[in-house]
């Protein structure tokens, strides 16, 4: 499909003429339309609260959001997220930008703008937030993350449903910040799925989510993207390995590990190069 956008950033009257999408939301799969109810405080999972007036998007607002669709086409265009699952987020101050539920990354424009305060309500845009909003705000209230990307992408999946840690396959781990975890199973867009997945980021900014997907975050929208297709490119690495009858895979001792950690904390160009 052609892309499709219009420099008008979303606001609380405006309306893209389209139908109201049917995607996953707390209520469930095929649920009615994705269009937060008007004058609504709280976004899709978020907690309840007194409804606030919705307000324009400010200009900063407007670009970070641009490089949000431009990420979350990524995940499409490189295989990570398939039709709407997955989703992606970015901070900007006090406010997180987040993917709307159920809309494909290639109907995104500049007027799909969705917005919400770090307590989950609502303050910019007319599309529900996505289901996941609760795993994304823990995210943003326990570290120092500026983006978040959540994928279903398929071998970070399967590893996901076959150990309880990913094997240190490859000295890459060290820029998650060392072993990756597996956080136990739970329904997704819960609590319960944010706490699990806050105990698997301890002191890493990478985790598998079991039978589900996977979720890093980073200082950028570029750094959180990177870390979920090194992630994915591990999990494929390891599994292609682990298929081979006879052999198992070797992993990187601690001590190995650790040393490629410290290496790559320097890794690259200075901020701002």
């Amino acid at each position: 499909m052609a892309e499709v956008w219009s420099d008008r950033p979303g606001g609380p009257d405006e309306s893209d003429g389209r139908p109201d999408q049917r995607g996953e939301d707390a209520r469930g799969i095929g649920a009615p339309g994705n269009r937060a109810p008007r004058g609504a405080g709280e976004g899709d999972g978020a907690s309840a609260g007194a409804a606030a007036p919705r307000r324009a998007a400010l200009p900063e607002e407007a670009d970070a959001w641009r490089e949000l669709v431009a990420t979350a086409r990524r995940t499409v265009a490189d295989g990570l997220v398939v039709g709407t699952s997955g989703n992606v987020s970015v901070r900007v101050g006090d406010t997180v930008l987040v993917t709307p539920t159920g809309v494909p990354y290639d109907r995104l424009t500049a007027r799909d703008l969705t917005a919400v305060d770090l307590d989950g309500h609502q303050v910019t845009g007319t599309l529900r937030p996505t289901s996941e909003l609760p795993l994304h705000l823990a995210v943003y209230r326990n570290t120092a993350a500026g983006a978040v990307v959540h994928t279903h992408a398929v071998h970070a999946t399967a590893v996901s449903t076959l150990v309880p840690a990913l094997p240190d396959i490859h000295y890459l781990a060290g820029t998650l910040g060392g072993t990756v975890r597996v956080a136990p199973y739970a329904t997704y867009g819960t609590e319960e799925l944010a706490r699990n997945a806050l105990a698997a980021l301890e002191d890493r900014t990478g985790c598998l989510l079991a039978n589900h997907g996977a979720l890093t975050y980073g200082d950028t929208l570029d750094q959180a993207y990177d870390r979920t297709a090194q992630l994915e490119w591990m999990c494929r690495v390891w599994l292609a390995a682990s298929s081979v009858p006879g052999l198992t895979p070797a992993v990187l001792p601690a001590d190995r590990m650790a040393e490629a950690r410290d290496r790559l904390r320097g890794y690259g160009q200075p901020r701002g190069v």
